[in-house]
Order: structure tokens, then C-alpha cells, then sequence
């Protein structure tokens, strides 16, 4: 049956001809979606336009308009129908009359109604008074009567939007906020209301009201699919439940899936998840740019007066990493940026966004998207610290996160990422789709980086513990296998391999065994310890575990459960614990080392070199032909006789000149026969934070003035602060400080974890020489965004510290860093 043919039985037979051709279109097998709903909907115009014109030959300044969703023309099979009948005042007493000929007979259906009767001056006045009225008037749609009457009101309505847009866009802003709160996020519900979560077919009509007000406009790619996608799915909803709901209930998936001819109800709601994702990400691009619009417009007047007329200023770019610069409150690429010659890009650009606290810029993403080539297999080592950084970075990851997966970037960078994106967790217990899961459980593992000494294998482990779920059979055990396989990729050792790989497969070893076996039994604690194999792993994946809780939701954690995993872990640890290791060896110096060794002592001054560190590139990925080596980072070797303020002197000084430190070693090195005296050996890998290196001659000059008193560093370092104040962002955990027990003989080893900052070594340095302690060797790293550095330090005497004198130094210098 045609659309001609239902139409001419509604024309036939009046209301029951319309309730007869309704039906019959409703329950035709071949139609549904686009074609279905502008079927219905003009049928229901004709069907109005015959109550409307029976008997108003000769009433004029009277239309009927279809607004709302009726006036989109988005009529699902149970929706409301949406009407105004506006009139110009002028013969009230017959509009009434037609009012009632129009309304009862659409009651007499049993269809819902939504009316009014107004003139144009009451409906913009109403619609000046109530943002909802003005939001369904933006759609307006002339049914029958006087067309001109309903373009006058509609191009007025426009006008009034418009002009109003500064203050009703804040206003609907306020009114999605509020309605996402109650609501919460479509992309991650088992049981959403496609119209008024977070994503939904509100969200979707809030955007179009946004063009229409000529401030912003949505992203649109994607954006007319998923809007489709969830009218296809409500209208499968009314149709199998037969009532007007928005609600996607549990008991009515299956029948709804199969309506769409989907496979199943996972397939359903991951098609509703991803059409949301769209929706919700158009959104978050479109208020930011309304906000950034409104800014604007707001301190223009001032700066003109400022700059005396029309001079237009600048706008301002601040630098964040290599090819990074924020500008207007988000983080764009630099002018100088060419992606398609730097893979880690993408990863360089979201790191310094998260850790900012800021967005990435819709015209960024997308511009990497287009043009950046595929990282090498395996990564090469900036990538790798670069994703650390951006799971290390907290909350901020999130919408960071979004942004690269809509455009498709985090499957190109991890493409195992597909099979669990967008799936849902059909468990009461996760609240979460298991890839925002997984992101939840790095931005938890992010609070919990001080606890561990490898926060990047935390971290990384965090992002992968469930990615077995998009596999069949056990997904630990399915994990394991793919855990292996990324980690490999983005560039970890045999040995950091082996670790995420046990943590991903044993990620729930510890909350399963605390609470269903008996910790009494000691071959509970001995299978445990088994499984784990080592006290570095146990203490990871303690974290990991309360991580993994935290983000599935609030039932998967309590002091309770917290209490008994820690109890495991102490009992466990015990087991693993056996006598402590002798401190290593150091290794022989290189012949490069005792060159540099014997010139500073015969000098009496600091000697230092620096060289360049690559990795070879990939031979081939894909089509892609092999690049050009990597670059590490740059070895700085330092030599210099044996003297107090060496640490901190030359980590002022790296901070002065903006040089990272990834790595860094001290030890003291005895010189060859024949040569007295001692020298300290610093054997550090740094990069500088954007621009070129310093030179070596420039480094060495600032050392011997650090060293000899007349270079004030901290003065330095204090009036950059000043002038640079540091940006809004990541909240990061405190600093944890901690003397680690009979972890060597010779010294006492005080352990520091932190946010990594410029300047954080130099004031370590600073504060360990003020309390007249010795660093004999130090160990630092820099993992992500994380410092994790010993320092094994030793009395006047040369001895190790005292128990009670180690704890107050380890609490004094974190008192000082949290400061």
C-alpha cells in the first residue's frame, strides 16, 4: 500500500479512516524508520487539514501549525501531536469553535495532545516567558489556513531567538545539566530514556536550536545517524510495548531488537550507546564553542576601549609540549606542527591536554586524524610515556579520551580497543560500559600511583584488565593473551610484559580470594603467592584491585572488602618477603665515564657531555615505509669531584634551561691507581619540555656558578613561577614519602613519589643537603607523569641513619613537598 492510498482512506472515511490507515501503516512489515515516521506524519497533516478546513470557508487570520517533534516531522508511532492554532484576535468566539472541532476528535483516538491557542503576540510573549514554548515554536510548521500568518510567527520567533541567544543558550545549557543529572548518560545505561539522558533526543533537538541561533553549530558527521538511529529504536519501543515510553526497558530489549532486526539485546543497546557517544561528544564541542563565543562578546567592548578602536588583539598561544599550544581555553596544534611527520603527536597533544585540565580543540583531533601516520611497532619510548601521562592525568582523561575515540584515533592506536567499545555490562554491579570502565579504573589507578614503584605498569594495567571481555570464555584468561600482545607493541620490555600480562590475568585473584576463602589456610596464601610471584607484582596489583573496584561502582567496594584484601596482601607478602636482597653491585664505570672521571678531577671543575639517544625505526608497519630513528631523549654525562650541593645544582640548573629528566644516576666513583680523590658520576637521559636543546658550554657554565654560590637558582626558578603561574588542571595525589626498611646496609633508602614538576629534583637535592645528609646513589625516573626516585643517603658519619631520625627526615621532606 502506497503513502497516495493511505491517505485517500483517511480522506474517505474521517476519523476512523484515518485510525484504519494509521494502523495498516504502522503494522507494515517493509516500512519503517525515516520513510515510516514522514509517512505518519502526513497522513496526520492531511487528516488535520480535513478537520480544519471542514466549515472555515470562510473564517480567515486562523492557522494550524505543527510544532515540537511534530513539527520535525518526527512522529513515532505513540508520540504526542503538537499543535498551535494561532489566530490574529479578530473572531474569538469561532476560533474557539474550531478549536474544539479540531481537539475532540484527536481524543477520541486516544492519541496524546499538546495544544494551545494563541495569537502571534501571546505565543512570543509565552515563548519569551517559558524556554520550552520557544524551543517548540523553533520547529514550527504550517499545516493549514493562512500561511502567512505562520511565517510572520515563525520569522519572528527566529528573530526573537536570535537576539535573545546570550541569555536563553545559558539557560538551555542549564536545562541539559540539570536533565543529564537526573537522568544520567545514555552511552552507559542499561535501562536509558532515549529522550532525556544525557546523549539522547533532547540533546539532539538542543543542538539544532543552537544553529538556529547562528552562535555555534554542531560537528556533523555522524550527528543525522545517531539521531535516526534513536527515533528507530523508540519507535520499535512503542511498537512493542504499545505505550508512549522513552524508557529501554531490560524485559523489553529482546523484543525490540528483534523488531530491528538486530541479533540480540547486546547488539541493540550497543547501538544505542554509540549513537549517544556521538550526540553527547557534538554536544560537549558545541556549548564549549557557545561558551567561547559568549566570552568573547563579552570582553571585546573592553578591549577595543583599551586599544583605542578597532584594533583586533591577538589571540594568545601558550606553549604545553613539542607541537602543542593552548589558545582560547583549549589545546590546539602549533603552527609549526606537521603530524604527518610525528606519530606520537596524537598521544604528545592529549597528554599536555589532560595534564592542563583542558580540551582538546575539535579542529586538532581531527586535523591529527587526517594526516599523522602510524606509530612504529614497537612504540617508540615518548609514545609510551606519552600514554602514561594521559592515564596518569586523572579526571581529565576522560573527555580527552572521547575526544581521540571520536575521531577514531584510540582504535588506530590500540586496535583491540574495538571489541570493547561500547559494550555493555549486563551485571548490576557495573555501572560503567566496559570501555568507560576501563578508563574509570586508570583514572582511579591515577590516586593510587604513590603506593606502587612502577606507576606506568599501574597504570597501563588499569586500561587493559578487561579487555578480554570483547573475546569469548574467560576474559582474564583472554586478556592475558591480548594484554601481552599491546604491551609488546607499545614498546615494554620482556619483563614489564610478563608482569601486565600476570596482572591482567590475575586482576581478580585478590578481592575473589579475600572474600570466599579461608585466610587462616595456609595454603590460601601460599597459592596466592604462587600466582603473583614477586612483592613488586602484589603491591601492583593491590592497587589495581581497588581501582578496578572503585570504577565498577558503588556496590564492588567498602572498608569491608578493602579490609579483607588488605589483609591477603600483608599475609601474602609475608610469604614472598624472605631475606632482603643485598644492595647491587655497581657496574664498572665506561671508559667514556673514567675519561670525563679523571679531566674533572685533574680540572677541579665540573666536565660534562651529551649525547643523542635513538632507537632504530621499525622496518615496515602496514604500508607504511620505516622512519627515521626515534629519539629517546639526550644522555647527560656529568663528572665531578666529590663535594656537597651536586644534586642540587645540577638539577637547578636542568630546570633553569626546561630540561626533563627522565632518568637519572648518582654514584660516586673511585678513580684508577695512581689518581687520589673521588669523583660523583651523574648519568642522566633529559629532553627539553618544547624547543631545541641547550649547549653543552652553556650547561657547564651555569654548573660551575651553581656550584661556587653565585648563581641564585631558586631565585631563578621562583621569578619563573611568577611569571609563568601555573595552569589550572589535573588535581594530582600528594606526595608520598617513605623509608624504605632493610633495603640496603650501607644506607638508608628514602623513597619519593610525586607529581613530576620542573624543579621537583633540585628541591629534593636541596632539602636532603640542608639536613646534612650524603646521597650516595640515587635512582629516579621519571614514569608518565610520575616521579618515582631513591635516594640511599647516609649520615655525617657516612653511616646509615637511625630508625627514628630516617622516618622525621622522610616526614619533614614530604611536609616539604606538599607544601
Amino acid at each position: 500500500m502506497t503513502s497516495t492510498d493511505v491517505r485517500m482512506d483517511a480522506e474517505d472515511s474521517g476519523p476512523s479512516g484515518y485510525a484504519a490507515a494509521r494502523l495498516r501503516l504502522l503494522t507494515e512489515g517493509a516500512r519503517s524508520g525515516p520513510p515510516r515516521r514522514a509517512a505518519l506524519a502526513e497522513l496526520t497533516d492531511d487528516w488535520l487539514t480535513g478537520l480544519f478546513t471542514a466549515g472555515t470557508e470562510d473564517l480567515k487570520g486562523v492557522s494550524l501549525v505543527a510544532v515540537g517533534g511534530y513539527g520535525r516531522g518526527e512522529l513515532s508511532p505513540r508520540s504526542d501531536l503538537d499543535l498551535l492554532l494561532l489566530h490574529d484576535g479578530a473572531e474569538a468566539k469561532a476560533v474557539a469553535a474550531l478549536a474544539d472541532r479540531l481537539w475532540y476528535p484527536v481524543w477520541d483516538l486516544g492519541l496524546a495532545l499538546d495544544h494551545s491557542v494563541r495569537t502571534p503576540a501571546e505565543a512570543r510573549r509565552t515563548s519569551a516567558e517559558d524556554l520550552k514554548v520557544q524551543l517548540g515554536l523553533l520547529d514550527a510548521r504550517h499545516l493549514a489556513g493562512d500561511p502567512a500568518l505562520t511565517a510572520g510567527l515563525r520569522t519572528a520567533v527566529l528573530a526573537d531567538w536570535r537576539n535573545q541567544a546570550p541569555k536563553r543558550l545559558p539557560e538551555l545549557l542549564e536545562l541539559c545539566t540539570e536533565r543529564a543529572e537526573r537522568q544520567g548518560e545514555l552511552q552507559y545505561l542499561l535501562e536509558p530514556d532515549l529522550k532525556e539522558a544525557r546523549g539522547g533526543l533532547r540533546d539532539a533537538t538542543a543542538l539544532r536550536a543552537v544553529a538556529a541561533s547562528w552562535l555555534a553549530d554542531a560537528p556533523r558527521e555522524g550527528l543525522d545517524d545517531a539521531r535516526r538511529r534513536l527515533l528507530d529504536v523508540r519507535d520499535a519501543l512503542h511498537l512493542a510495548t504499545g505505550r508512549a515510553t522513552d524508557r529501554l526497558a531490560l524485559q523489553e530489549q529482546d523484543q525490540v531488537a528483534a523488531e530491528l532486526g538486530l541479533l540480540d539485546a547486546d547488539t541493540l543497546l550497543r547501538q544505542v550507546y554509540e549513537a549517544a557517544r556521538v550526540i553527547s561528544y557534538a554536544s560537549d564541542v558545541t556549548w564549549r564553542e557557545v561558551g567561547r563565543v559568549l566570552r568573547s562578546r563579552a570582553v571585546r567592548p573592553r578591549l577595543r576601549a583599551m586599544l583605542g578602536g578597532g584594533a583586533k588583539p591577538a589571540t594568545e598561544r601558550s606553549p604545553l609540549a613539542e607541537g602543542v599550544v593552548e589558545q582560547d581555553g583549549e589545546v590546539v596544534l602549533a603552527r609549526a606542527a606537521r603530524p604527518e611527520r610525528d606519530p606520537v603527536l596524537p598521544l604528545r597533544a592529549a597528554a599536555a591536554a589532560a595534564q592542563a585540565g583542558l580540551p582538546l580543540s575539535l579542529h586538532a583531533v581531527r586535523r591529527l586524524a587526517a594526516t599523522v601516520r602510524p606509530l612504529p611497532t614497537p612504540w617508540p619510548a615518548e609514545a609510551r610515556e606519552q600514554l602514561v601521562t594521559l592515564l596518569g592525568s586523572g579526571r581529565p582523561t576522560i573527555e580527552v579520551w572521547e575526544a581521540l575515540e571520536a575521531e577514531g584515533l584510540i582504535t588506530r592506536l590500540l586496535p583491540d580497543w574495538e571489541r570493547v567499545r561500547c559494550r555493555p555490562q549486563r551485571n548490576a554491579v557495573h555501572i560503567w560500559t566496559v570501555d568507560r570502565h576501563l578508563i574509570e579504573t586508570a583514572v582511579r589507578a591515577s590516586e593510587f600511583t604513590r603506593r606502587v614503584s612502577r606507576p606506568d605498569l599501574l597504570l597501563v594495567a588499569a586500561l587493559l584488565h578487561d579487555i578480554g571481555k570483547g573475546w569469548p570464555g574467560d576474559h582474564s584468561v583472554a586478556g592475558e593473551i591480548i594484554a601481552k600482545d599491546v604491551a609488546a607493541r607499545i614498546g615494554f620490555d620482556r619483563a614489564d610484559v610478563a608482569v601486565l600480562s600476570t596482572l591482567v590475568r590475575q586482576h581478580l585473584l585478590l578481592i575473589e580470594t579475600a572474600t570466599r576463602r579461608d585466610l587462616e589456610d595456609p595454603a590460601t596464601v601460599r597459592s596466592v603467592a604462587e600466582a603473583v610471584g614477586s612483592q613488586s607484582t602484589l603491591e601492583l596489583l593491590h592497587a589495581l584491585t581497588e581501582a578496578d573496584a572503585l570504577a565498577t561502582g558503588p556496590a564492588a567496594w567498602s572498608s569491608w572488602r578493602g579490609s579483607l584484601v588488605a589483609d591477603l596482601v600483608k599475609r601474602v607478602a609475608a610469604v614472598l618477603a624472605g631475606d632482603a636482597p643485598e644492595e647491587p653491585a655497581a657496574a664498572a664505570p665506561t671508559a667514556e665515564q673514567e675519561r670525563l672521571a679523571i679531566e674533572a678531577m685533574a680540572t677541579g671543575s665540573p666536565v660534562l657531555s651529551l649525547r643523542a639517544q635513538t632507537e632504530p625505526p621499525a622496518d615496515s608497519v602496514g604500508d607504511q615505509p620505516a622512519g627515521d630513528p626515534e629519539p629517546l631523549g639526550v644522555e647527560l654525562l656529568i663528572a665531578v669531584p666529590d663535594q656537597e650541593g651536586v644534586l642540587p645544582a645540577v638539577a637547578g640548573v636542568l630546570a633553569m634551561h626546561r630540561l626533563t629528566v627522565r632518568t637519572a644516576e648518582l654514584r660516586a666513583l673511585d678513580l684508577p691507581a695512581g689518581v687520589e680523590g673521588t669523583v660523583l658520576l651523574l648519568n642522566w637521559r633529559v629532553a627539553a619540555e618544547y624547543g631545541s636543546l641547550p649547549q653543552a658550554a652553556r650547561l657547564r657554565a651555569d654548573l660551575v656558578r651553581a656550584l661556587d654560590g653565585s648563581l641564585d637558582i631558586a631565585g631563578r626558578l621562583a621569578e619563573r613561577d611568577a611569571a609563568y603561574p601555573r595552569r589550572r588542571g589535573v588535581v594530582a595525589p600528594p606526595p608520598r614519602v617513605t623509608v624504605a626498611s632493610a633495603a640496603s646496609r650501607h644506607a638508608t633508602v628514602i623513597e619519593v613519589r610525586a607529581q613530576d614538576a620542573p624543579g621537583l629534583l633540585f628541591r629534593i637535592g636541596r632539602a636532603l643537603e640542608d639536613e646534612g645528609l650524603r646521597v650516595r646513589s640515587m635512582h629516579v625516573s621519571t614514569l608518565g607523569a610520575n616521579a618515582v626516585d631513591a635516594f640511599y643517603v647516609t649520615g655525617g658519619k657516612g653511616l646509615p641513619l637511625p630508625g627514628e631520625e630516617a622516618t622525621a627526615t622522610a616526614r619533614k621532606l614530604e611536609e616539604l613537598l606538599r607544601a
